[in-house]
């Protein structure tokens, strides 16, 4: 990493993600990320960091809702979604804790 003159780190930006439910920006904080990983297999990434193509949700069941009618997430993945994986994304968000933005 680069320093600056006076020793100081640089600011680090970040761009923000876009929930394919609702197509609003929001910072990779407060999304959920569905990953394809590199054999193929889909899966939700808590860590943010995991290796493949990813595609993020507001933690909302309306956004959860939104994505599967549009079918949004095969479209950003590229693969067939499980219906399964739906279950598990519903009951993911059912385990974070109420937001009061």
């Amino acid at each position: 990493m680069v320093r600056l003159e006076n020793g100081a780190r640089p600011i680090r930006r970040t761009r923000p993600r876009t929930c394919i439910g609702c197509g609003t920006e929001s910072p990779k904080k407060g999304l959920i990320r569905v990953v394809r990983k590199p054999d193929g297999s889909v899966s939700i990434d808590p860590t943010g960091k995991a290796p493949g193509r990813g595609a993020y949700l507001c933690a909302s069941m309306e956004c959860l809702r939104e994505a599967k009618k549009r079918k949004a997430l095969f479209r950003c993945l590229k693969v067939e979604i499980p219906a399964s994986l739906y279950d598990e994304i519903e009951a993911y968000i059912a385990t974070l804790p109420e937001r009061t933005d």
